[in-house]
């Protein structure tokens, strides 16, 4: 990155360009596709992946009842009742709520255990070394614009650099320190153009389909069995999901996206009648003091328990 800077508007437009006029109008557009490019990347590594609240743990009370206990049916009814106070729709491939032993939660719907950052992620879509993060609900929209953004970056340089490519090419221009970042800057911006391309591709089906990574090679269970559009809700509010309702601050790094990411509404809202409460999450934020609002109690006795890592 620092390098295509230094190479693009020191060598490329300091020291290369005539013309005044292309050099300020180069210099400008940079800038600004440079700027938007390391903001949302900054914003992408920065952004530490949210983790269930406190009302997914267990408790220090209901910890040390599930640790002290020995038999797994009681340990397991220790569980359910926890469960049937949360908003929880997803299950285990068995069948099971989800639980985490290592981070002592209750697996939010989309929620998922990653051993890179060592913490249980909401919507976790995947852990990204190119970020050295895991992208999931907190930062998913940085990672979108970040990918957009290094696209526009590449597409900027390559289209303003080719014609003087050429010119070193076929030996126009003298050869100089010049030539090699020159050709060096078109072939980079190129190879990663098609590499970007087929990824931000890929992550807009996604967004469209309200699925993360991980939900496209494994379909999300509920209790009616797997279903990969489960949370597939139209484009429209799949959209709003991610960006927010606000279409001004869809292309800014700032945190626009609804809900908090312990609820996701249903494709299917049959499966939310099965708990009436958890069908309207506005029944399950914060109260006004801070703390985090209760949540009237729905028996299930048919829920059952799995640990997953």
């Amino acid at each position: 990155m620092l390098w295509s800077y230094y190479a693009y508007v020191f060598e490329l437009c300091l020291f290369t360009l005539t013309n005044t006029l292309e050099k300020v109008a180069y210099l400008l557009v940079f800038h600004v596709c440079f700027v938007m490019f390391s903001w949302t990347y900054w914003k992408s590594i920065f952004t530490p992946p949210a983790s269930p609240c406190k009302k997914f743990q267990l408790s220090y009370s209901d910890k040390q009842r599930y640790e002290f206990e020995e038999r797994p049916d009681a340990q397991k009814q220790i569980l359910v009742e926890i469960a049937k106070k949360l908003p929880i729709f997803s299950r285990a491939h068995s069948g099971a709520i989800r639980f985490c032993d290592r981070c002592q939660v209750l697996k939010p719907d989309r929620c998922h255990h990653c051993s890179v950052c060592e913490t249980c992620v909401l919507k976790m879509d995947h852990h990204c070394p190119w970020v050295n993060n895991c992208v999931g609900f907190a930062n998913y929209k940085f990672f979108l614009l970040f990918l957009a953004y290094s696209m526009v970056y590449c597409v900027f340089i390559a289209a303003t650099v080719f014609q003087y490519f050429l010119k070193f090419w076929v030996g126009d221009l003298p050869n100089g320190p010049a030539k090699f970042h020159v050709l060096f800057l078109m072939f980079v911006a190129l190879m990663f153009f098609v590499s970007l391309m087929f990824l931000f591709g890929y992550h807009c089906w996604l967004v469209s389909k309200n699925r993360s990574t991980l939900e496209a090679f494994t379909a999300p269970v509920f209790v009616s069995g797997p279903d990969r559009n489960g949370f597939n809700v139209g484009i429209r509010r799949n959209l709003q999901q991610v960006f927010g309702e606000d279409r001004r601050l869809w292309f800014i790094p700032v945190f626009t996206g609804q809900g908090n990411g312990h609820y996701f509404p249903l494709k299917n809202r049959s499966s939310e009648s099965h708990n009436p409460l958890l069908a309207n999450e506005d029944l399950w934020e914060e109260s006004d003091d801070g703390s985090e609002g209760s949540l009237v109690e729905d028996h299930d006795p048919s829920v059952t328990i799995e640990m997953e890592e």
